[in-house]
């Protein structure tokens, strides 16, 4: 994300996304397709937007530029030929596997164990304080103890649900939403519609797919997820109207997934939630040992693991700043060779 989704209503996480958008391309070169992203207007109440987009870009920080119909069809054919005009941001593609294996290569490599398929089913407690967890290892089945001297609560949608085995509270609203990939680029630049936020408005570009998204709705049990039938019917009804060619084809797979919104139960869409992150630490609830980050987005994990990482080594008593900024992750091969 460059941010520019969330420029007008979300300003907080536009600016976090463009930050970490500038970092992500210098840490990690090669694991994105910088092949920028377009907001376009295809209908006159599209073009009302424009002007508090365009200024909500530019109190983000957020770089853009303005093309006509012409030079927006010369650049994506397949685009509405009734289309108004539209608007260049610096968008990218992220490969969803390898980007999050640079980041645990590099842990590794700093001495992490990564412990995969690996289960908390309970905390470890000495009084008030978190002393480590207690983990099904799934691949074994085997149960066993790990002590910590302090435990970070970072399962996203399940971040509420884990809190409470600590007797903590921490307001996570799961939200879904379904994704479409049709066989076939349709475009090359990530395509928006230049309006607020909303259903089946972003298509993007992977490697042989286009993926259309996406639908959000609430829920209480992230792990009870389904893929709507007529939330598939719309990703394709919407995205034709960016891309009449996508009304045709041929699915490839479809899928939901959570997101960790911030926010109290109650919520009707999850639009209405910031895409922002925080980090608890539950000290301030009585709970010692613990911390809890949660919200954001793949685009400012980095930030999100800085923010935490520095209040943990505040509570540990050690003055160590985060070099995540300035460290190139190993390549994603890392992980399986060391």
């Amino acid at each position: 994300h460059s941010g520019a989704r969330y420029a007008v209503k979300d300003q907080e996480s536009a600016k976090e996304c463009i930050e970490e958008n500038m970092i992500l391309r210098r840490i990690a070169p090669g694991s994105f397709e910088l092949n920028d992203g377009l907001f376009v207007a295809i209908t006159e109440e599209d073009l009302e937007y424009y002007d508090d987009f365009m200024e909500g870009c530019a109190v983000c920080g957020i770089p853009t530029r303005t093309l006509t119909r012409e030079e927006t069809l010369r650049l994506e054919p397949n685009l509405n030929p009734d289309l108004k005009l539209a608007v260049q941001v610096p968008d990218g593609t992220m490969d969803a596997m390898r980007l999050p294996l640079r980041f645990l290569a590099t842990a590794k490599h700093n001495g992490a164990v990564i412990k995969p398929f690996t289960e908390v089913l309970s905390f470890l407690m000495d009084g008030h304080t978190v002393s480590g967890v207690h983990v099904r290892d799934h691949t074994t089945g085997k149960e066993y103890d790990i002590a910590a001297d302090i435990v970070v609560n970072a399962a996203g949608p399940w971040a509420e649900k884990i809190a409470r085995m600590a007797h903590v509270d921490v307001p996570v609203q799961p939200s879904p939403g379904v994704l479409v990939a049709v066989w076939g680029r349709y475009n090359n630049m990530v395509i928006n519609r230049l309006h607020r936020s909303g259903d089946g408005d972003i298509v993007v570009p992977q490697r042989e797919l286009s993926i259309i998204g996406t639908s959000s709705w609430v829920v209480d049990d992230p792990d009870k997820l389904d893929v709507p039938e007529e939330h598939i019917r719309l990703m394709y009804e919407k995205g034709a109207e960016m891309i009449p060619a996508l009304k045709h084809a041929r699915m490839r797979a479809a899928w939901s997934a959570a997101r960790p919104l911030i926010g109290s139960r109650g919520a009707t869409t999850g639009r209405e939630l910031s895409r922002t992150f925080k980090c608890f630490d539950h000290a301030d609830e009585g709970v010692e040992g613990f911390v809890t980050i949660t919200g954001g987005k793949a685009t400012t994990a980095r930030a999100m693991a800085e923010t935490t990482a520095n209040v943990v080594v505040k509570k540990l008593g050690l003055d160590v700043p985060c070099r995540t900024r300035e460290v190139v992750l190993l390549p994603h091969t890392a992980y399986y060779t060391g």
